[in-house]
């Protein structure tokens, strides 16, 4: 028998020998980083002759004669033939826009289309899939540029789908050129009314909310928590009286009460001045005294001018709501649920910086052509946009559902984020605000209130 120290070493012996049987039918060891440089040279000897690889297909032709090589080339020339391609043109006009307010603020001269260069990158990874190939036109002129002229020349070659990162009148002015008529025009960044009511276009579909679905959504929050009274304060732009008289429905609508409408008439300017925040601190509890009794500061602040000032300044200790404070919007940066953390990331990979509501509203437009033609297989402009607006329609935004386009007024039903600070607090619909088909449509111009009339010769 053999000893302790004997069976040990014979043990030893024997897993020794299996593993160099392994390693020598194993062939040789993977080469370590460090080692690459010094063992190219011996895999150089290894490559296939160049000669024997056809021209573009690399190291896959290699044994192939020159048939199979041809028919291989046809095969992949087919395909690509076969390939269904979509342009999509990002229309855009470079505005003056406010600073940040605060220096810990990145300066963001590339709203938008981040978002749209994101969407065109998640599209094509499903179209690889169904034989569709979606490529991103970026149209986008300076603030003194033409964008009729530019849009004139984009619709040249026939109908488009259009993305329209334009203000109020430049998106009618696009909208009602003769050109433009059989387009597709997908607004994602005027949240105007009269662009819902009045001034609506056939060719145009709404992606960002309108100033009546913000106002609505707040205001239902504001509700549920009984919160009913508003000291309304606001700018003198003209989307500060916009988002104002968009309140002033949604207290009507809900039952909520305005104790008092007052325009901010202090000059915000020097804020960066060594004494600005003492300027700023006598300031606010002058613009605020005196409203009565009310529950919140309803701010309509869109320029940014005031309103992130009322916050712990204000005369009586009330919150904050509106363009500052808990602002009702379709994207934040502190958003993650259902699956949101995806887009995020991917805007940060992509501008190296935290995506902001135009790049949400620009991308979703783009996933909204895509949807519309992956699901069909339609390549025109027209087929599109009848898969857009029928009934069966349906994009997802990382909302939670699924979202179509209202047939009224084209404005896409989408739950609203109340947004204050570094989180999401609500989202709206709120519980208990119903109605008989989409809860979305509690929020904005619902078919019985539209003014919209649609043109469509």
């Amino acid at each position: 028998m053999l000893s302790s120290y004997n069976r040990k070493t014979f043990g030893i012996a024997k897993h020794g020998l299996c593993l160099a049987i392994f390693l020598a039918l194993s062939g040789p060891a993977p080469v370590s980083a460090q080692d690459q440089d010094t063992a190219a040279p011996a895999r150089a000897n290894q490559l296939p002759d160049p000669s024997t690889l056809q021209k573009g297909k690399g190291i896959e032709a290699e044994g192939m004669d020159p048939k199979q090589q041809a028919e291989k080339a046809a095969e992949a020339k087919k395909a690509k033939q076969a390939e269904k391609n979509y342009e999509i043109v990002y229309l855009g006009k470079k505005y003056a826009e406010p600073p940040p307010l605060t220096i810990a603020e990145p300066i963001i001269t590339d709203k938008g289309i981040q978002g749209a260069r994101v969407g065109i990158d998640d599209t094509n990874r499903t179209g690889r899939f169904t034989g569709q190939h979606f490529e991103l036109t970026e149209a986008i002129v300076p603030n003194d540029g033409d964008v009729v002229a530019k849009a004139k020349e984009v619709l040249k070659g026939g109908d488009k789908l259009i993305i329209a990162d334009l203000e109020a009148d430049d998106l009618l002015k696009v909208a009602d050129l003769p050109e433009a008529k059989g387009s597709v025009i997908l607004n994602v960044r005027d949240s105007a009314d009269r662009l819902r009511q009045k001034d609506c276009r056939f060719n145009t579909l709404h992606i960002i909310p309108s100033w009546a679905m913000r106002a609505d959504a707040l205001g239902q929050y504001l509700i549920l928590k009984q919160w009913p009274r508003w000291f309304l304060i606001k700018g003198k732009a003209p989307e500060d009286e916009q988002f104002a008289k968009a309140t002033e429905r949604t207290a009507k609508r809900y039952g909520g009460k305005i104790v008092e409408d007052r325009v901010y008439q202090f000059d915000t300017g020097s804020r960066r001045l060594d004494s600005g925040h003492q300027q700023v601190q006598s300031q606010m509890p002058i613009a605020t005294q005196g409203a009565g009794n009310y529950d919140v500061i309803w701010v309509s602040d869109t320029q940014d001018g005031f309103g992130e000032y009322l916050l712990f300044r204000s005369y009586d200790p009330k919150p904050v709501v509106g363009t500052q404070g808990l602002r009702p919007v379709a994207w934040d940066d502190a958003y993650t649920e259902y699956g949101g953390m995806a887009f995020q990331r991917a805007v940060n990979d992509k501008a190296d910086r935290n995506a902001v509501e135009r790049d949400y509203t620009a991308w979703l437009a783009v996933r909204a052509i895509g949807e519309a033609a992956v699901r069909s297989g339609k390549t025109s402009v027209k087929d599109l946009r009848d898969v857009m607006l029928s009934d069966d329609y349906k994009v997802a935004g990382y909302k939670g559902e699924a979202m179509n386009f209202r047939s009224w007024n084209h404005q896409l039903r989408q739950p609203i984020l109340l947004a204050g600070g570094r989180t999401v607090v609500t989202i709206s619909p709120q519980e208990g605000f119903l109605h008989p088909k989409y809860l979305t449509d509690t929020l904005g111009y619902d078919e019985r209130e539209s003014l919209c009339e649609f043109d469509q010769n």
